[in-house]
């Protein structure tokens, strides 16, 4: 039987958490608290067809940690992410996440209709009034706050800015945990760089945990507090990145990190 807990995530949690375990009051009193993760995965198995695609997988997220999630097409990052998401409960194993969570996807379903302003409020599940000043706080950090007007999908609009909008609405939830699938998979080179600059900075100001699912070794690099490498359904290494922000790309030890990661994947770093 599987257990997926949403749950507030904060000091009272904490105090909740360490109250249930074994020993005397005196202890749990007395004793010193560890903070409680924004996510705890014990056992996690998802199958297709008798096949895991997710096998007996562990995974811990501290409050305000940033995790990249490094692996090749097929190991079961996506589904990862949408087991954390809440949209896939077919699986065994305990999973415990925020009740306040976000997703992004690479290729988020737009609904042609509405204004990018209003497709920044979908999924807050608040009153309309708060909803509205959320999302216009945060369309003024992403930096679309002047365009109001053009619908997603219109030729109006430009493809970094389409794939902003899940990233807007994401952030305007004010998430203890926010999921990013591939969410620069579509754009160039220049505008790809700035909406990583834009992740780390929007990050560093609100503070939550992140979970970033990529295929790109040098992306973990420069965001993640700590990269794990999924291969056939489990989590097969993982390193702490032990550098300042912002990071630098000619910096001797990012390069060491970088090759070390890469054959990881079995892939030879560029020359």
């Amino acid at each position: 039987m599987a257990t997926d807990v949403h749950r507030t995530v904060g000091p009272q949690q904490a105090s909740a958490d360490s109250g249930s375990g074994s020993g005397s009051g005196s202890d749990r009193e007395h004793g010193p608290t560890t903070p409680v993760p924004a996510v705890r995965v014990e056992g996690l198995t998802r199958t297709f067809d008798g096949r895991a695609v997710i096998d007996n997988l562990q995974l811990s997220i501290g409050q305000d940690e940033f995790v990249a999630l490094l692996g090749r097409r097929g190991c079961g990052k996506s589904t990862l992410l949408r087991v954390l998401a809440g949209l896939d409960s077919a699986i065994e194993g305990t999973v415990l996440v925020p009740r306040r969570k976000a997703v992004a996807y690479q290729a988020p379903p737009l609904t042609p209709w509405r204004k990018v302003w209003r497709t920044v409020l979908l999924g807050l599940g608040r009153p309309g009034g708060f909803r509205r000043a959320a999302a216009g706080q945060t369309r003024t950090e992403v930096g679309l706050l002047s365009h109001a007007g053009p619908r997603p999908g219109s030729p109006s609009g430009s493809g970094a800015e389409v794939q902003r909008e899940p990233l807007e609405s994401a952030l305007a939830a004010d998430p203890d945990l926010l999921l990013l699938d591939e969410p620069f998979g579509a754009l160039d080179a220049p505008a790809r760089a700035g909406a990583q600059r834009l992740v780390g900075e929007l990050w560093q100001r609100h503070g939550c945990a992140v979970l970033l699912a990529t295929s790109d070794v040098e992306e973990a690099a420069l965001l993640a507090d700590r990269v794990l490498v999924m291969d056939a359904g489990a989590i097969a290494y993982e390193i702490a990145v032990e550098l300042d922000r912002p990071r630098d790309r000619t910096d001797a030890r990012f390069a060491e990190l970088r090759a070390g990661l890469l054959e990881r994947l079995g892939t030879e770093p560029a020359a």
